[in-house]
Parts: C-alpha cells; structure tokens; sequence
C-alpha cells in the first residue's frame, strides 16, 4: 500500500453521541484524506457532513459504512485546532462533534435537503393506482414520479401543488421514506450582490448567446472588478450571462469582500509612562517567542487600546499573527475601525451576526494567511490564524465571552489555553478584572501591568449617589428620575453637550399585574412574568420569545383594573422626552437593535452629535469612546443586586464602573449620577468610590469563606424535562449516585431552579464544588455516563462548567 494511503477513518459527527464513528474509504479516497478534512458520510438515513480525526488501517470489529465524499483537498482544521477541540470536549463535558462544529463557520457551503424513495411496499402500490386512480390524484402522481428515481422535497413541491400533504400520507403508510442529503453549494448559485465578477483569458471562440456577448463586451470597456448586482441595469440578464460565462471559464466570478468601514481615525501619539512601561514587558515576551499571560489593569479611558495597537504592530514586526477579542457585536465595527486605520487590509473581522457567507469569506482569508490581524467576538478564538503570536481579549471580564448553550466555553479561558499551544502571548484587558483573573497574579499564574490614570491627564468623572428612598421622603414622589439627574441633563442639554443614560432592562414595564386578585400574567412556557413593551402594543418573554396582546380584563378574575409596575428602557426614553420635548434622544438595546448595521448606525449618530441622550441597556456601558459625553445618569443601580447568585455584586461593580467611565473622554470633566435604594451595599459604593482594589478586598473575601471560585472549581448541573414528575425523577436518581459525596466535594441539591421552567421544561438543580479540577472532571464524567447508560434524551442533562450564572 503506498505511504499515506489508508483503509479507514475515524470521524467526529455533530450529533449528541460522544464518540467517533469509523467508516472504510473507497479506493479512490485512501490517499486523499487526512485528519482536520471534512468528509460526508451515511449516518442511519441520513449523510452527514464529519470532520475526520484519524486515518488507519486498524480493521474495526464490526462491519463499517464506506464514507461518500471528501469536502476538503487540504484540512480546515490544524493540528493545533483539534487538539484544541479535544481540550473543549474534555474540559466542559461537551460532545466533540457539537465543539468541532461550533469550530467551523462553513455553513453557507453546505446544503441540507431530503430526498425522498419508494419502499417495497410503496412499488406494489404504484403498480395498483396506475390502474386504479384518477390521473390527477397527487398520492399517485408523486408514488408514479418516484418510481423513476428519488426525488429532492424541493422539487415534489415545485411540481406539485398538494405534495407536503401527499408525502405525509405516503409516508404513514410506510409507502415513502426520506434519506437526509448533503450537497455542497455552487458558489455561482450566490445571490448577485454577493459576487464580484472580471474577465478571463479564455481559450478559443465560443458560441454565445446575446447577453453573454453584451457583457463580455461590456467587461472589455470597463477592465476591472465589479459587483455583479450594479451590471443588472448596465447590461440585460446580466447575472445569467455572467454564471452561464462562468461555466465556460470566459469571466470569474468570486465572493463579494465583507466590506469594513475603518471608522474614527485614531491619532498615533506617544506612549505616556504607564504605558510605555506596560508595552515594554509585553514586548520583551512577544521577543522571546514563550508563552506568557498579562492582565492589563487600567482604569477607564487609560489608553488600553494603544497598547493593544502598538503589541500588535510588535508582533507582526516578527513575522507572526495576532487575534483581538471583544465581547460584543457592537464593539467589533468600532474597534474593527481603529485597527483597519491602522493595519489596512490585513485585518479580517468575524462575529456571528455576518451570514455565513460572509463569515466564509473572512474565514478563508484568515486561513491563507492573507489576514494576519483578526478582529472577533467569542467564536473568534477559533479562527485559523497563521503562526499565532498574541492573543487581546478586551474587557475580559464580561459575561458574552461565556457561551450559554454546548458547548459551553469560555472564550477567555480558550484563549489562554490556545495561546499556550502556539507559544504565544495573552494580554487579558479591563478596568474590571474577573477575580479570577485577579487572583491569578497573585497566584503568579498572570503578570499584572497597570495603567492608574487617564490619557493627557485627564480627571476621572466625579460620581455621586443619589439615595431614592430620601428622595421619595422629600418630593412624596415615586419618580423614576431624581430632581438633581433632571437638572444636570438639562444643563448638558444648554452646553451641547451629550448625556448617556443605563437602566440594565428591556421594555416599558417589567411585568403586568390585577389590581383585584393580584394575578401577573405570565409565560406559559417559563414560570416567568411577561414584559410590557409598549411600541410593539405586545407582552413578551425575554427568554423563550413567546409573545401575547396585552389583556383588557384579568384573565383569572375578569376585572378590568389592570396595571404595569416595573421599569425598562423604553419607559426611559419616552419619560425623558416628556422632560425634555426637544432633545434628540436614542435609545440601544436588543428591541432597537434587530439587525447587525444598526448598532454601528446608532452609535455613530450619536458619536457625530446628531443625538443628545442615548438610553440603554449594559450595551452602552462598556467601550466606547464618545469624547462628548459629559454626563453619565443610573437610573437605578440596583438591578440585579438582589438575584439568587455568588456574582451578582461583582457583576454589578463591574457595570456601574463600566458606565461611569463613559463620561468625561474628551477636554470637558465628566460626572455620574447614580440612583440608588441601597447606598451602603459594597458593590455600589465602592463602585462610586472607583476602588477596585478594595472591592476585589471585600468580595474574595466573601468567596474565600463560601468556598466559591477562585476558591473552588465549580459546575452547575441541570437535569430537563418537558413532564415535571420526569426531571424530579431523573434528578432524584442523579442525586442517588452524588450522595455521600466524595472527599473534597460538595453537592447541593437537587432543587428546583431560580427559573423552575424554562422554554417549556421543568429544571432541577445541582450545585458541584470541588477543591481540585481534576476531582470535579472525574465526577462529572460519571455524571454523563450515567445519563447515557440510563438513556436519557439529548438535552435533559446540561453541565455547565465553571458557571458564569446559576439562573
């Protein structure tokens, strides 16, 4: 057998079983495949598109399937990715099919289809309505079509008015059956504006039609490269012209480039003290070629980002790649901006609100090494970066770099342990640091580098708390906005100067009520009331999108007294135009922002001046450098202070620094006003204070007496089910095997959820700490184990490791 030629694979499929599957390969793709490639395959009825792991001559010891088709002449996947992949898996107990496909945004290149066949059965009963049916019989005319050959569903619909209900007939009746298809997408099939098309040098005359004369005709005028969409109204049938020359090799047709605005140009300056010091530890580190983390400790407005910029630039000095993480979508045009000013076409961008398409497209500039500076959010960290050197993960302490469905990683975490593999650098930044983050330096894990103050010199925003229970006494008001906030946006409106309120909610009202029997009309898939959001006339769930009018009379007692208590950020928005008729206000949250360009849209409006106040929710408090802000209002500081989880102080210290280090960017010193019922908890008034030290202090503390992390390895442990007497069940049979518990291991539970049912499921709850990762990994692999051997569903048992929320 020639060298590299193999008589089977092991491949990993995207379903929950975790284990590989083996298959034999035809002769003509056992010198072809290789590990990191994707390969389609038969898996039960359906073909399935896998990644292969390994390639061997070990014969299995049971009968194996021949794989199908090969996808990829070369792996999209490295060596270093699937080990990476494999680190996933093992780590949060995740399946490896479902991380590798998470690892690969080639979507667009793949299309999924049924195709439907005639059974035994089905033969003889073709035979028998040829004689007995009308000839318009659709049941008859689609088992007499699919005697001839298999056809797509696609095409039964196309060509037959009544097929979807035909085919469930036919398929009760054991007469059909559907085989789940594969096929690769035909990139000339792309919509027109997503393809840019030049002439070729074509070999010899050909026979054309007219409009493929007119438009290499028309190519020949104008020499170049242009968007097949703007030659519609140029040349008649233009997009059919080009795809049939396509075919012919007589123009070339390739994917639009993503285009990348590079957005406010940031002025090159000189390092102050601080930061030179800071970049010359990271500089020596990107030198020696090693493996080292930094946190870069800096206070809001610190000049951050120009570290960043100048370690980049250091990197690629060294003929090396670097990747930049941000935690939102929002962030990434804006910060994307700053490096394409500074970088130009090196930069690629991705973030999961591009279609696939067009994370295709950036992915394969990425992997030729024709982008060596990438700017993503968390599924970034998979990119495949040539020659990895550093790895920034801006604000590293926010919650998005976690992902809250399998598998559920944390992109922080991936970072360091890729950067670790390729022998690069971290750099962990944020005026917040995560605790353990934090704690990490004092372990000696992480190397910290700190920037106390603000470019040019410039004030920290004065902050002052406004406590609403003395307002109330003074005023005999429930208001939403204190006398003193009114007062200073006003005066910011007199300035020219802008305004930048928070309030951490969505809608108009947090919940609807009955002023009779006090009934709250709720979800009926999750045991969670509905939000009033007034502009869409409409009661929503955030959490499983479920939607209702808003009721006339109580639905339990028919009263008509009904009332909206709670606030959102809509509600803001239109009390701050009461009070303010004339001011131009924005508002930034999820029900505004629907699409991936109004972010940068409203953003941008409100960089140029075209508003004065923008409202919103967390989205506005973290990253952007608005110099114009002067005045940053909390409407309330304590949302989410009172949630039934060990991070909700800390997750609160980190938002109202966050937001208060939105103002006062620019010459103008800025100052926050923060509303409060709960002046004297630690978190809002060390947040005040700005002192992240003592609140780091206060909250280890607290961690180290609870044995939370970093004081522990923890994971959050749910057990699913759509029938409530299911999840108690199973989760009395889990908590069976988890009780006593081992030395250094600690369950709690089970019980029922902070959120008892959620998207139509009932949830029970185990709590796992453990003093060594090791000890908790072992149980939890006993945990899955368990599930599989009693057969429990795909999702009625989630494990969360290390748990950014218990809800």
């Amino acid at each position: 057998m020639p060298e590299g030629s193999y008589l089977y694979c092991d491949v990993s499929l995207p379903v929950p079983l975790d284990q590989p599957f083996t298959y034999g390969l035809p002769e003509t793709l056992r010198h072809r495949v290789r590990p990191g490639s994707r390969l389609v395959v038969p898996f039960g009825p359906r073909k399935l598109t896998g990644l292969i792991l390994r390639c061997h001559d070990e014969q299995p010891s049971v009968t194996t399937r021949e794989a199908l088709r090969l996808i990829d002449s070369e792996p999209v996947l490295s060596a270093e990715l699937l080990a990476l992949g494999r680190w996933i898996a093992g780590y949060y107990c995740a399946p490896l099919g479902e991380v590798l496909r998470g690892m690969l945004p080639l979507a667009s290149e793949i299309r999924r289809g049924k195709v439907w066949s005639l059974t035994d059965s089905g033969r003889d009963a073709a035979r028998q309505l040829l004689l007995d049916s009308a000839p318009d019989d659709p049941v008859a005319q689609i088992l007499h079509m699919l005697e001839r050959r298999p056809l797509s569903a696609t095409y039964l619909a196309k060509t037959q008015p009544l097929a979807d209900k035909a085919i469930r007939s036919l398929e009760r009746k054991g007469f059909i059956f559907a085989e789940q298809v594969q096929t690769e997408r035909d990139p000339l099939r792309a919509p027109s504006e997503r393809l840019r098309i030049e002439l070729a040098v074509a070999d010899g005359e050909r026979k054309l039609n007219k409009p493929e004369r007119e438009l290499r005709a028309f190519l020949e005028l104008h020499p170049g490269s242009h968007n097949l969409k703007d030659l519609e109204d140029a040349v008649k049938n233009a997009s059919m012209a080009a795809r049939s020359l396509a075919r012919k090799g007589m123009v070339s047709l390739k994917p639009e480039t993503v285009a990348m605005a590079a957005g406010p140009v940031r002025v090159r300056h000189a390092l102050n003290p601080p930061q030179e010091a800071a970049f010359e530890q990271i500089l020596e580190a990107i030198r020696t070629r090693g493996f080292r983390t930094f946190l870069l400790y800096g206070v809001t407005g610190s000049g951050k980002t120009e570290v960043y910029l100048n370690s980049i630039e250091a990197v690629l000095a060294e003929g090396r790649s670097s990747l930049l993480l941000v935690p939102e979508i929002a962030l990434t045009p804006a910060m994307a901006g700053q490096f394409f000013s500074r970088f130009g076409d090196r930069v690629a961008i991705l973030h999961s609100a591009f279609t696939d398409v067009e994370r295709t497209e950036q992915w394969r500039r990425i992997r030729s090494g024709a982008a060596s500076v990438v700017v993503g959010t968390r599924s970034g960290v998979f990119a495949p970066v040539r020659n990895l050197g550093l790895i920034v993960v801006d604000e590293e302490h926010d919650g998005s770099y976690k992902q809250e469905e399998t598998p559920r990683y944390n992109g922080r975490d991936v970072a360091v342990v890729r950067a670790q593999a390729a022998n690069a650098c971290v750099i962990l930044g944020s005026a917040t640091p995560s605790l353990e983050s934090r704690y990490n330096v004092e372990r000696g894990k992480y190397t910290l580098l700190e920037l106390p103050g603000r470019i040019e010199e410039r004030p920290m925003p004065s902050v002052e708390l406004i406590d609403m229970r003395q307002e109330f006494l003074e005023t005999r008001k429930q208001a939403t906005f204190s006398r003193k906030l009114l007062d200073a946006i006003g005066l910011r409106l007199e300035n020219g100067e802008q305004t930048i309120v928070l309030l951490n909610r969505r809608g108009f009202s947090s919940f609807v009520a009955c002023r009779a029997c006090g009934e709250r009309v709720e979800c009926i898939n999750c045991s969670l009331t509905l939000t009033y959001h007034k502009r869409d006339r409409r009661l929503l769930c955030h959490y499983c999108g479920y939607a209702e009018k808003v009721p006339a009379v109580c639905p339990k007692c028919a009263s008509e007294h009904i009332y909206f208590l709670g606030l959102g950020s809509e509600r803001v928005e239109e009390e701050l135009h009461q009070a303010f008729p004339t001011a131009r206000i924005a508002r930034l949250d999820r029900d505004t922002v629907t699409g991936k360009r109004q972010y940068e849209t409203i953003l941008q409006d409100f960089r140029e001046g075209n508003y004065d106040l923008l409202v919103g929710t967390q989205m506005i408090a973290k990253g952007h450098d608005i110099p114009n802000v002067t005045l940053v209002g909390v409407v309330s500081a304590d949302i989410g202070l009172g949630m039934p989880d060990f991070r909700a102080a800390e997750r609160t210290f980190q938002l109202l620094t966050q937001v208060a280090g939105r103002a006062g960017r620019g010459s103008v010193p800025g100052i926050v006003l923060v509303q409060t019922i709960n002046p004297d908890h630690y978190a809002v008034r060390m947040a005040a204070a700005q002192d992240y030290q003592a609140f780091y202090e206060k909250e280890l503390s607290f961690r180290r007496m609870m044995h939370y992390p970093p004081f522990s390895a923890m994971a959050n442990i749910l057990v699913r089910s759509e029938k409530k007497e299911m999840a108690m069940r199973m989760s009395a049979d889990l908590g069976m095997i988890l009780t006593p518990p081992a030395e250094k291991l600690r369950v709690m539970g089970p019980a029922e959820a902070p959120v008892p049912r959620l998207k139509n499921e009932y949830r029970y709850q185990f709590l796992i700490k453990a003093a060594s990762r090791k000890t908790l990994n072992e149980l939890l692999q006993r945990i899955r184990t368990f599930a599989l051997d009693r057969k429990w569903g795909a999702t009625a048992l989630v494990i969360d490791v290390d748990p950014l929320t218990l809800m």
